[in-house]
């Protein structure tokens, strides 16, 4: 089971640090992705993590505003975000995949798809005011 957490209500620019923490099984053998999804709107996949910490992906949106980690001791992963904007309004969700295959597409390919991770976390609110 994977948990999200860290979500609220915060101004334009300011920061939250969200994780994710599995219960069950260890994260350290799957790659941690995180998703959000805005009301109207698609889900978009906006950052992964490996195994190893050494290989990650962001998308264009948030590249150079938030940074994913994990904590394999703490069987967590987190996502700093920071310089945060409404558009970043969304629930957050984080997704385990143990073969690796999305996060190395999406750093072929720039996208970053949710169709093959195996489980899935309820979701955290993230809200960010003008």
């Amino acid at each position: 089971q994977l948990q999200a957490s860290g979500g609220g209500l915060v101004q334009s620019g300011g920061s939250l640090r969200l994780s994710c923490a599995a219960s069950g099984f260890s994260l350290a053998d799957y790659s941690i992705g995180w998703f959000r999804q805005a009301p109207g709107k698609q889900r978009e996949g906006i950052s992964c993590i490996g195994s190893s910490d050494r290989n990650t992906y962001y998308d264009d949106s948030v590249e150079g505003r938030f940074t994913v980690s994990r904590d394999n001791a703490k069987n967590t992963v987190y996502l700093q975000m920071v310089n945060l904007e409404p558009e970043d309004t969304a629930v957050y969700y984080c997704a385990a995949e143990r073969t690796g295959a999305a996060l190395f597409s999406a750093q072929a390919m720039g996208v970053l798809v949710g169709d093959t991770f195996d489980y899935w976390g309820q979701g955290t609110q993230v809200t960010v005011s003008s």
